[in-house]
This record gives C-alpha cells, sequence and structure tokens, in this order.
C-alpha cells in the first residue's frame, strides 16, 4: 500500500486544511452583474407567451366556489331538537311514517 502524502491542495471540506487557493466571491449575489433582456426582446417574449399563459376555469368549477362560499358564510343548522323528538316518538312507538311524503322524496330523487 501506498502512504497518503500530506496534500496542501486539500479542498477546505477536511478540517484543519490550508486552503491554496483564493476565495472568489460569486458575482451571482451582486445584483449589477445580472444580464437583464433588452426590451425589445422582453416584448417579443410577452408576445409569444401572453397566448399561452392564459388559464381558464371551467363554469362549474366556478359555481362550486360559489355555492361553498354561501354554505361557508351561513349560520349552522341546529336539528337536535327535532332529532330528539323523533327519537323519542320512535322509542314510545307513536312515530308515523307518511308513506306518500317518503315515496316523492324516493322519486324525485331518482329523477
Amino acid at each position: 500500500m501506498s502512504k497518503i502524502s500530506p496534500n496542501t491542495n486539500r479542498s477546505s471540506f477536511f478540517p484543519k486544511s490550508k486552503d491554496t487557493q483564493p476565495k472568489v466571491k460569486s458575482s451571482a449575489l451582486n445584483p449589477s452583474y445580472i444580464q437583464r433582456n433588452a426590451p425589445s426582446r422582453m416584448k417579443e417574449l410577452e408576445s409569444t407567451t401572453s397566448g399561452h399563459a392564459k388559464v381558464e376555469i371551467p363554469a362549474a368549477v366556478k359555481d362550486f366556489a360559489r355555492i361553498k362560499k354561501a354554505v361557508d358564510q351561513a349560520p349552522p343548522i341546529d336539528n337536535s331538537d327535532k332529532v330528539a323528538r323523533i327519537k323519542a316518538q320512535v322509542q314510545a312507538g307513536t312515530y308515523n311514517v307518511d308513506y306518500d311524503a317518503l315515496a316523492e322524496k324516493i322519486l324525485s330523487s331518482e329523477f
């Protein structure tokens, strides 16, 4: 095996190593070095991409958003009294089903 000779050209990753190369500051951090497009090129890019950068939201999504907003703003409905009343009637055996209304509900949900 060969011995590893101490090399002074190691990167600064290694602890206690000497950096032989001078540190260079990045020009990317300095905004004066950023190259901008010429105004004519900017107009060309805007005209080329303007047709491709449009987003169309379907009407169904807009309708859903309006409905959701209205529901979120509506006060909460408290049916606990109605549920308690029907529960008591069922337990007492006095609850009567309105079969005509039930049939209408079923048929209206099907069509």
